[in-house]
């Protein structure tokens, strides 16, 4: 025996019994191990998100800007509203061709189908439409089936298409909508839906709700003038927007938008909610604290508030909430950091034609099926290369691929800046199926907590107004109807 081994009184210390345990004891202190992970990282999560949800500020500071050429003048800028029409020339016709006719083409790879990027087998087919069937002329004479306006605001000629209805009931008047597009869409996108809204009586819907629709450009994409000046963001554009309504004599209106026009609303509707009834979405960006869940989710998803339609939206998180962003956002990194270099290539040259097919045509398809394999079916039934390359003459016919692009790189860094703050106004959400990244009620209310109308969409992709004008036609009237309850 070592002296160590004794204790203060001078004998052995005593002996200790072997622990026993009883049946299954250690798959119980297992479970317990990790119901205590479970709660200590819920605990973590909370922290983590009440530390980032938390109120900045309760709306976004109302500033100026000017985004012309030079200083700003001191005169007053020129505020009426001029009627615009949508033109064309042989000329621009017969340069078009010539750049078609001048593409060079890379072959594919067997089998590749569309994994590497658009198939230039098929692009051949859309470019041969392109050059020998499509109608320009036919298209421009259908763009001005609409009044087309601009204006000055803040330095820049602003594009808007303004549609009122042809009839309303008596003793009714329209409800003022603003509807946004994104990229690398255009006004047109809403051509569909426009009629739903503002003549539903002779669409089937009743008269219950009647809009005055008002679609602008976002600058610098097809008639609205591009800033001269850097920082143009979607801040800014939705004061410009604001200011557009101003002009027009709305005070209090409601504003719709999906993609960029989903962040511009969102701003519109931060910086002043009190002149915003109601803010209706088709897509949503939020991200802070929320993505730290996502690994305790799939073995409690009720504890944190989502449904099973969530979880079939959102599984396997791998693959849905980062691999595919990942994958089909290529163009988004490129436009955020060198959006000129990108764009000279695509304004001067005719591979610019295929950018038309790629990002107006590609995007839409996946975006809309939420898989490359299903593009050509989804090319033949959600769209016609009518309506594609109608939206791709849009950039192509006003030079503006270089100037949409930047808006990427003027809001790279500050995309979520805003996230933060919280969206007080009425607002609505049409959760289409295959958008980019499904977003649960339970994230959406923790930044717009006066979320009214939440809606799993039956079918339908990023592009909703071009894609399902029905379907968001409809969502739009449930949520204004919604909002104007007694």
């Amino acid at each position: 025996m070592n002296k160590g081994d004794l204790n203060v009184s001078g004998l052995p210390p005593p002996r200790e019994e072997p622990r026993t345990y009883p049946p299954g004891a250690g798959c119980a202190e297992r479970a317990g191990i990790m119901w205590l992970e479970i709660l200590l990282a819920s605990v973590l999560a909370f922290v983590v998100y009440w530390f980032v949800s938390r109120d900045k500020e309760e709306t976004l500071p109302l500033e100026d800007g000017w985004w012309g050429p030079g200083a700003r003048p001191t005169a007053p800028e020129d505020e009426s509203i001029r009627p615009f029409k949508v033109e064309t020339s042989d000329e621009e016709i017969k340069d078009l061709h010539r750049r078609i006719d001048g593409t060079r083409l890379t072959p594919p790879l067997e089998d590749s189908r569309f994994h590497y990027g658009f198939n230039s087998n098929y692009l051949k087919k859309i470019l041969s439409y392109w050059r020998n069937e499509f109608d320009w002329r036919k298209q421009v004479e259908m763009l001005n089936r609409y009044p087309h306006f601009k204006t000055r605001i803040e330095g820049l000629d602003i594009h808007f298409v303004h549609v009122r209805p042809p009839q309303l009931p008596p003793g009714r008047t329209p409800k003022p909508l603003l509807m946004v597009h994104g990229w690398p869409g255009s006004f047109y996108e809403f051509y569909k839906i426009i009629p739903l809204l503002t003549d539903p009586a002779n669409h089937g819907l009743s008269e219950e709700h009647v809009f005055e629709v008002i679609c602008p450009s976002i600058p610098g994409y097809a008639f609205s003038e591009a800033a001269s000046k850097k920082g143009l963001n979607s801040v800014a554009t939705a004061r410009i927007f604001y200011k557009l309504m101003l002009q027009l004599g709305f005070r209090e209106f409601y504003i719709q938008g999906g993609d960029w026009g989903a962040l511009i609303c969102t701003h519109m509707a931060q910086m002043v909610p009190s002149h915003v009834k109601g803010l209706h979405l088709n897509m949503v960006f939020i991200l802070n604290g929320r993505i730290l869940t996502l690994f305790l989710v799939r073995h409690c998803p009720r504890l944190f508030g989502f449904t099973q339609r969530d979880m079939e939206l959102m599984l396997p998180f791998k693959e849905k909430i980062f691999y595919r962003p990942l994958r089909e956002s290529g163009y988004m990194h490129i436009q955020s950091t060198k959006p000129d270099t990108v764009g000279c290539a695509l304004n001067d040259s005719h591979n610019r034609q295929i950018w038309g097919g790629k990002q107006a045509g590609l995007e839409a398809a996946l975006w809309c099926t939420r898989g490359s394999a299903a593009v050509w079916f989804c090319f033949r039934r959600k769209f016609s290369l009518d309506d594609l390359l109608t939206n791709v003459m849009l950039y192509w016919t006003t030079g503006a691929i270089t100037s949409s692009q930047r808006f990427y790189k003027e809001n790279r860094g500050q995309l979520f800046k805003q996230d933060r703050v919280k969206v007080s106004v009425p607002t609505g959400l049409a959760a289409f199926p295959c958008e980019l990244m499904h977003v649960p009620e339970r994230w959406v209310k923790g930044k717009y907590p006066r979320l009214v109308s939440y809606s799993y969409m039956p079918r339908g992709g990023h592009f909703a107004a071009l894609e399902e004008p029905e379907l968001l036609a409809q969502d739009i009237r449930k949520f204004v109807g919604l909002v104007e309850l007694p």
